[in-house]
């Protein structure tokens, strides 16, 4: 295996998935980070559990929330739907994302995902972008709000919406290696 062709290789990402998540912002990057050489793992409230996304796509969760530590994962990826309103309330997942956060490990969040990030309080501060739908809740939580397809600040990388996810992986990869060196 080339590293070249497989930037990843030996990374383990972390998301979050429920019901109503947003299939292609979990699907898209998911294979992608695959395709790179990671070992992507989704955690639910449940482990086992079906989740269906907002357009009926399927995914079983590899593990429990409450199971999962940050130290076992270099990144963690918020994509959106309607699941970050509900993840957004457990004591777990606004810990875990604390402590990506103040690991300076990426944080990855799109379209509303980054409601998850706003609830765990790290992005007083943080140039990002999200929905237009968020937008007055990033500003309320102290955040810079870019209107763009990309904003990578620091270690936290964000995008708008599933016409963005491109760009949205691919930065995800770049960050990811760049906080590894």
């Amino acid at each position: 295996m080339n590293l070249a062709t497989k930037p990843l290789q030996g990374s383990r990402i972390l998301s979050f998935v429920d019901d109503i998540y947003e299939d292609l912002e979990l699907w898209y990057p998911k294979l992608r980070l695959i395709a790179a050489g990671a070992t992507f793992v989704t955690a639910a409230p449940s482990a086992g559990q079906k989740c269906s996304g907002k357009h009926g796509y399927p995914c079983v969760s590899d593990m429990a929330i409450a199971d999962c530590s940050e130290k076992d994962f270099e990144a963690i990826l918020l994509p959106g739907g309607f699941m970050p309103d509900k993840l957004r309330r457990d004591a777990k997942v606004k810990e875990l994302i604390q402590q990506f956060s103040k690991s300076g490990k990426c944080v990855a969040a799109i379209c509303h995902g980054g409601w998850m990030a706003i609830s765990a309080g790290v992005y007083r501060g943080v140039r990002v972008t999200g929905s237009l739908g968020i937008k007055d809740d990033l500003e309320n939580a102290g955040a810079i709000w870019v209107d763009a397809p990309i904003v990578v600040d620091r270690h936290f990388v964000s995008s708008r919406k599933p016409d963005d996810l491109p760009d949205f992986a691919e930065a995800m990869i770049e960050t990811i290696v760049k906080l590894r060196s």
